[in-house]
């Protein structure tokens, strides 16, 4: 077994979500619905953003990166899952695997930390108003989204590259729906110690450190509105937080409910089933909250709706 070489592995077969051919078509359906509005969600937050000239504003910039990386991360799983539903086809290539697998991680790692930095720009915003555009500079802005990109690729690339210079053992099948590492751990036939601690150690320091920014900016932001006279102003501030402070219990719940809870209360269905709310589920409800809970957003879509509908018009009228 230790002699087999990981170059005699052509492909590995992905278990998917079920293996009942009832259940195929309608989870087919729903994912596709799922992941259908996450993409058009997404797109559409990323492209108002860019385009309008009333969300040019820093918490407008990290929705934005927010919005890329729920795309990013939804798109790197999605497609290949509905694929495997569709034509029951389970194979995955070898490169694919480690493309999924590296691109997965990649923005999985940043989402965690972009949420951190929406963190401390909504502190900033309600703690010290007066100098928020100072303070939150566009250097500052630009700084805070490329930091997290070089970071998580530099940790996905290691984390892939040692899992996949290894030995595989000749066993292919992955028990999960896609290609992550520690699925593809267990099928490996060298020691995994050492993979095992980067992935735990890294892995506890994105979910403490973020935390921590995440907990700590609330906390201020909370002690900052209790000494509010002003009832209307107290609105406004939890109205400005409250969006992403859904968003962040949303996210954080199911990671703590994936890795937190006890190892002996672990189960496949349901760790698939938490796996399937934070790739596909989520990145769909992020645009949902900020859209349906944002004044700006919302009148920023109207806007833009009602420009497209009058052009789309002009030409009708044209033809």
């Amino acid at each position: 077994m230790d002699n087999h070489n990981l170059t005699m592995l052509n492909e590995f077969i992905l278990m998917g979500i079920t293996d009942l051919p009832e259940l195929q078509a309608p989870l087919f359906g729903l994912f596709l619905i799922v992941y259908t509005v996450s993409l058009v969600g997404n797109l559409g937050l990323i492209i108002l953003t860019k385009i309008d000239s009333r969300l040019q504003t820093p918490m407008y910039f990290f929705l934005r990166h927010l919005a890329f990386t729920d795309l990013g991360y939804s798109t790197t799983v999605g497609p290949k899952m509905l694929v495997n539903l569709a034509v029951n086809q389970h194979a995955i290539s070898y490169n694919w695997c480690a493309t999924q697998l590296t691109f997965f991680n990649m923005f999985i790692t940043s989402e965690i930390c972009i949420l951190s930095a929406m963190a401390y720009d909504r502190y900033v915003a309600i703690c010290n108003p007066l100098l928020y555009t100072v303070i939150m500079s566009q250097r500052l802005c630009h700084l805070l989204v490329t930091m997290p990109y070089v970071y998580s690729v530099f940790l996905c690339l290691l984390i892939t590259t040692k899992i996949f210079i290894s030995s595989f053992c000749g066993y292919n099948v992955i028990r999960h729906f896609y290609c992550d590492s520690l699925p593809l751990i267990s099928l490996l036939c060298s020691d995994t110690h050492e993979i095992k601690l980067i992935i735990l150690s890294f892995a506890a320091f994105n979910l403490v450190s973020s935390l921590l920014i995440v907990l700590v900016s609330y906390i201020l932001i909370l002690v900052a509105i209790l000494r509010m006279n002003s009832a209307e102003g107290r609105h406004k501030a939890f109205s400005t937080c409250g969006s992403h402070l859904m968003v962040i219990v949303i996210f954080y719940g199911t990671l703590f409910f994936m890795y937190v809870q006890p190892k002996s209360s672990h189960s496949f269905d349901t760790d698939k089933m938490a796996s399937l709310f934070y790739t596909l589920v989520i990145p769909m409800l992020n645009p949902l909250i900020y859209s349906l809970r944002n004044k700006e957003v919302k009148n920023a879509l109207t806007k833009t709706w009602s420009m497209c509908a009058n052009i789309l018009l002009k030409i009708h009228c044209k033809i």
